[in-house]
């Protein structure tokens, strides 16, 4: 992990942390997450997950160094596209860090670390946390129209599993999902995000989306999820 500036850790804060730390499998399913976002993504050499922590942020996993390099410029100015997009809500795009004019020192910092162009997406996760899924390529103008649909669907994908962990945490009847094991979480957290960037609605109302669709079906909830992400996984392929 790429350490922030030191500071008293929010309650939200923790509870991400906490949470990556409780649920092995979403950190691992976030791992991957990145490195599909990397291999999927023509334009993107390198991808990180930036989470907030104190109002810093911190990058919690990433593929490619470039990524650890440009979040950790951005972390020592505590000013860049990533946290931009954290702190706002909206997609930050660079086509040039050599023209580019905001941000202060940190375009500058970002071409000595190798990024000439960048992609940031906010991740809201309900009330628990925020961050950003943050693309990044060696090359000016690296990123196409088709690149910024399939970066918002990782983002989707990295909020909806960690929405989806804090719901099987905290609530009581989806807590027989905790036993299901990775592959369950993983398949519903796609759903959802996948839901939530379709809807443009919340973690929570997502989820209840699928539950209702679950009990209308009579059909379990993974296997509602898996539907919905194999639909969605066919579109992508037959549209390419």
């Amino acid at each position: 992990m790429v350490e922030p500036g030191r500071g008293p850790v929010a309650e939200e804060s923790q509870d991400v942390l906490a949470l990556l730390d409780e649920f092995a499998d979403v950190a691992t399913f976030l791992d991957s997450l990145v490195a599909w976002a990397v291999e999927q993504t023509p334009g993107a050499e390198a991808c990180g997950l930036t989470l907030e922590q104190a109002g810093r942020g911190m990058t919690v996993t990433y593929s490619g160094e470039l990524a650890a390099a440009g979040d950790e410029r951005q972390y020592e100015l505590d000013d860049g596209p990533c946290l931009q997009a954290m702190r706002t809500g909206k997609r930050v795009t660079v086509a040039d860090m050599a023209t580019e004019q905001r941000w202060g020192r940190y375009p500058q910092r970002a071409i000595e670390a190798g990024v000439r162009s960048s992609l940031s997406f906010p991740l809201e996760v309900g009330n628990r946390g925020r961050g950003a899924l943050n693309l990044y390529a060696r090359e000016a103008d690296a990123f196409t129209s088709a690149d910024e649909v399939a970066g918002h669907t990782w983002a989707g994908q990295a909020a909806g599993a960690l929405a989806v962990a804090w719901q099987m945490a905290e609530r009581d009847e989806v807590v027989d999902l905790l036993n299901q094991g990775m592959v369950t979480r993983q398949v519903i957290g796609q759903a959802v995000g996948l839901l939530m960037a379709q809807r443009r609605c919340t973690a929570e109302e997502a989820f209840d989306m699928l539950k209702v669709a679950s009990q209308r079906n009579n059909e379990k909830l993974r296997d509602v999820a898996a539907r919905m992400v194999a639909g969605h996984e066919e579109d992508a392929r037959t549209s390419r």
